[in-house]
C-alpha cells in the first residue's frame, strides 16, 4: 500500500498511509505516560491490542486510521471516526506523534492530509477535535487548520474518566480531488 498524501515542512517529509498489521509495534511505542498524559494515562496491553484490531477495520466515511511517516520512520497516527455529538452525527479527529518527532509540524501536515481524505470520503463533513485544554500543541494545530473554538467542554475518555477539553469545530467544503 503506497503513500496516500504527503507534504514537506522544515526538511521533514511527512506522509500518511492506511493503518496496517505491521503498525502494532508503533501503537505499543505510543502507549506511554508522556503520549497519554492528556488522555488519562497509558492503556493496558489488552486495550492496545484491541485498539490495533479496531484500526485494522476501516470503513471509509465512518472510521479510518492512518500511520504517519516522517522521512522513512513511522512516527505516529492520525484518523477520523463518526460519533454522535450534541444529538448530531459528526466526525471526530485525533492524532499522536512520538515525542522525539514533536515540534516539527508533522502532526499538522499529517492531520491536514487526513482531512483531505475525509473531505473526499464525506464532502461537507462536520469535524470536531477535543484536545485537553492544557494541550497547547494540539490546540495550536486545531487553530492552524482553521477549526473554530466553540469553548470548553467535558469529554469522557477513556470510559469512566472525564477531562476538560476544548471543543473545536470545522465544516469541510466539497471534494478536493
Amino acid at each position: 500500500m503506497g503513500t496516500l498524501h504527503s507534504g514537506k515542512k522544515d526538511n521533514f517529509k511527512t506522509s500518511i498511509r492506511p493503518w496496517s498489521d505491521t503498525d502494532f509495534p508503533l501503537l505499543q511505542r505510543m502507549n506511554t505516560d508522556e503520549m497519554w498524559a492528556h488522555l488519562g494515562g497509558p492503556e493496558t496491553e489488552a486495550a492496545v491490542a484491541s485498539r490495533h484490531q479496531r484500526y485494522l477495520k476501516p470503513v471509509p466515511g465512518k472510521v479510518r486510521m492512518f500511520t504517519i511517516f516522517s522521512d522513512e520512520d513511522t512516527v505516529g497516527n492520525v484518523g477520523y471516526w463518526m460519533q454522535s455529538w450534541k444529538d448530531q452525527n459528526v466526525y471526530e479527529v485525533g492524532w499522536g506523534v512520538l515525542p522525539e518527532y514533536q515540534g516539527r509540524g508533522i502532526a499538522f501536515t499529517a492531520t491536514s492530509a487526513m482531512l483531505a481524505i475525509l473531505r473526499n470520503d464525506v464532502p461537507g463533513a462536520v469535524v470536531y477535535a477535543f484536545p485537553d485544554v492544557s494541550n497547547s500543541a494540539s490546540n495550536a494545530i486545531c487553530r492552524k487548520l482553521g477549526f473554530s473554538l466553540a469553548g470548553e467542554t467535558e469529554i469522557e475518555f477513556p470510559a469512566g474518566s472525564w477531562m476538560k477539553s476544548n471543543e473545536w469545530r470545522l465544516q469541510l467544503s466539497g471534494q478536493t480531488e
